[in-house]
């Protein structure tokens, strides 16, 4: 079974076995199995064969929460064909085919169809981004910003510090796609020099590296500003146990002397005075009430309440 001319772009999504032979007969390349696309060295990642560029990076899919399934694809640019193996569904595969079908992208060659859906692809993981910084940016008005008069109670925090992970995870998780995504372009560009490809080409590749470099400073400022809302959550933790401690160590203090008035009038003793006065037991009680408000006052004065 021959291909036609007019097929520029073959999808494998899940292939079989049979069916990686039988496209790896017809275009005369091998097909990266499913191991092999998950090899990290860059050499396993970015290389030549058989007069085809094989190219592949980490992509997401389901993104729209905070737990993407990170799995690589492979671009392969087989003389004016691009073949993408893939085992998941990453959201631009799926939009990218029904916007070039009403919008006119110059889908003519393999390369054309590489470079456009890599776009899809950055604007995607920018659209990851934008909401991950609105997520964080909500978390940090949920830290700093809360009521007075509604104390935070530890599981707020327990669930503030559940948020920050999350969004640690999934900026990490972009960051390390966009460096697979850098690699593939620089890649990329060099096979473009090679294969004499048109200037318009050749500038939105570098246009595309710009790009990337941009999203990768701006997952690099969201990692930050998510390790200082760790350390502020963290902070305001600390700041909640002191204020129990303190609480405590405040009436522990209250109480020491009406405690130790009690017990000197608890005391067994046969000559003690005070028990034969009529007034004794109101003078004790007196006393002791006398002697946990002085303190308080002292604390409240001082500032320390």
């Amino acid at each position: 079974m021959a291909l036609s001319e007019s097929l520029v772009w073959i999808d494998l999504v899940e292939p079989s076995g049979e069916e990686e032979r039988r496209l790896s007969e017809m275009l005369g390349i091998d097909i990266p199995t499913k191991e092999e696309m998950e090899e990290i060295e860059i050499s396993s990642r970015l290389y030549k064969q058989d007069g085809a560029a094989f190219m592949t990076a980490i992509l997401p899919s389901h993104a729209d929460g905070d737990d993407p399934e990170m799995r690589p694809v492979s671009f392969i640019l087989a003389g004016p064909r691009l073949v993408t193996v893939r085992y998941h569904a990453p959201r631009a595969f799926q939009t990218f085919p029904l916007r070039a079908e009403k919008v006119p992208m110059g889908c003519e060659t393999g390369e054309s169809v590489l470079v456009a859906l890599l776009e899809a692809i950055v604007d995607r993981l920018a659209d990851i981004l934008e909401r991950a910084g609105r997520d964080i940016d909500h978390i940090s008005r949920a830290v700093f910003r809360h009521r007075a008069d509604k104390p935070t109670k530890s599981h707020d925090f327990q669930e503030t510090l559940e948020d920050i992970g999350r969004k640690g995870d999934l900026t990490s998780n972009i960051r390390d796609s966009l460096v697979t995504l850098e690699r593939l372009v620089g890649f990329l560009g060099q096979t473009t020099l090679q294969r004499k490809a048109g200037k318009d080409m050749r500038e939105r590749v570098k246009t595309l590296s710009r790009d990337i470099r941009s999203l990768e400073d701006h997952a690099s400022f969201l990692s930050q500003k998510i390790t200082f809302l760790l350390d502020a959550t963290l902070g305001m933790i600390n700041i909640e146990q002191n204020a129990i401690i303190k609480i405590f160590s405040v009436a522990a203090v209250v109480f020491l002397p009406p405690t130790l008035v009690a017990s000197i009038y608890g005391m067994n003793f046969k000559f003690m005075p005070e028990l034969g006065w009529h007034l004794g037991y109101p003078i004790a009680i007196a006393l002791m009430i006398g002697s946990a408000v002085l303190p308080y006052l002292y604390f409240k004065r001082r500032g320390w309440l």
